[in-house]
């Protein structure tokens, strides 16, 4: 155990000092930030311009108390339309009874001016009418959009994640049999440890990267205000995402170092990687899918599923409630597969690290004795 140790802290050790890394978590960080102030920057509040002649005001500050009003009063009817068509005021009152604009006014805008002005000629005609009380009798929809957008921002870095790691995992493989320093490795290393050294260091690299993810997008969404929206029980949620994605990287990584030992070029990884590729590649069309309907028959079944639970039911349990129990029958089945995986890729690393030139077939690893 100390030998895998110490492979997998060359791994990280090489990693985090590589320019390359340190530019792209900078980068990483950098776009997370912006993604989470996005709302806040191009959903704020609107701002309108009105305008009256011979009018009072209408009260659309007590109706709409989020946006922002800012009138003008105008002498007479002339100078109300040349600030219309000049584009200095959205929409101009006039004598209580038409709005003056230049083409279609805003929906909103027009909506509310109308509610509005029969609200206040009601109220000067002595009506009262009491408004509506909303009661739902279904499941609690408050934070359904938010849910919705977390889900679709959690499918798209598991799936970056997962495929940049397996990349790196199955490149280092080939890296290291093609220049034949694996020989020399495996002189004072037994295989499963240096197989086992790589891909724990990799998905500890990997897992800073999501954790500076996860972090840095929660630290700007509470600066922004829109943490706000966050449903409850988001610890939880990040904590079942970084066990998911732990889960998923063990899996593809292993499949992918496996099937990396087969070949000796770089040029060759990419061909003995597409089954690996193609099994991620549906996981994520599910899980999008699931981000819309994460309660339908397919999303639900395909997140007991391994390996495609690994992006399935975190998307799920992002997009809505998920049951205790479902989650961990999930989890429990995961890990299973996680350990078969384990021991089917540490027997064909085993088997083909060291048969350098051609290809080597799958079936034949398989085979020996």
């Amino acid at each position: 155990m100390n030998e895998l140790m110490l492979v997998a802290r060359r791994e990280i050790v090489t990693q985090l000092r590589t320019k390359a890394f340190v530019v792209g978590l900078i980068i990483t960080a950098v776009l997370v930030a912006a993604v989470s102030f996005a709302p806040k920057v191009f959903d704020g509040p609107k701002s309108y311009t009105l305008g009256t002649v011979n009018s009072q005001r209408l009260p659309l500050e007590a109706a709409a108390p989020d946006e922002k009003f800012t009138w003008r009063a105008f002498p007479d009817e002339a100078a109300a339309k040349r600030a219309v068509l000049a584009k200095d005021v959205d929409a101009v009152l006039v004598d209580g009874t038409r709005v003056l604009t230049d083409g279609e006014i805003d929906d909103q805008l027009g909506v509310l001016m109308q509610s509005v002005n029969r609200e206040a000629k009601l109220g000067a005609a002595g009506v009262s009418i009491p408004p509506l009380k909303m009661e739902s009798v279904g499941a609690d929809t408050r934070y359904q959009a938010a849910r919705t957008g977390l889900a679709v921002v959690l499918v798209i870095v598991l799936f970056l994640m997962l495929i940049g790691q397996v990349g790196m995992v199955a490149a280092g493989v080939v890296e290291e049999k093609g220049s034949r320093i694996v020989e020399i490795l495996l002189s004072t290393l037994r295989p499963w440890q240096l197989f086992g050294g790589k891909i724990v260091g990799l998905g500890a690299v990997g897992l800073i990267n999501l954790v500076t993810i996860l972090a840095v997008g929660l630290a700007a969404s509470m600066a922004s205000g829109i943490a706000g929206d966050f449903p409850p029980g988001m610890p939880g949620l990040v904590a079942g995402v970084v066990v998911w994605f732990v889960l998923g990287y063990a899996f593809f990584a292993t499949l992918a170092g496996a099937f990396a030992s087969l070949v000796s070029r770089l040029e060759e990884v990419n061909s003995v990687l597409t089954p690996v590729i193609m099994v991620i590649m549906v996981s994520y069309f599910v899980a999008f899918y699931a981000t819309g309907d994460p309660t339908g028959t397919l999303a639900t079944v395909m997140s007991y599923v391994p390996p495609f639970s690994s992006i399935v039911m975190p998307v799920r349990m992002a997009a809505t409630e998920v049951p205790l129990w479902q989650a961990g029958l999930a989890t429990a089945a995961m890990a299973a597969a996680v350990l078969a995986v384990l021991a089917f890729g540490a027997k064909v690393y085993q088997r083909a690290v060291l048969r350098t030139g051609a290809r080597v077939r799958l079936g034949d690893v398989v085979r020996m004795r």
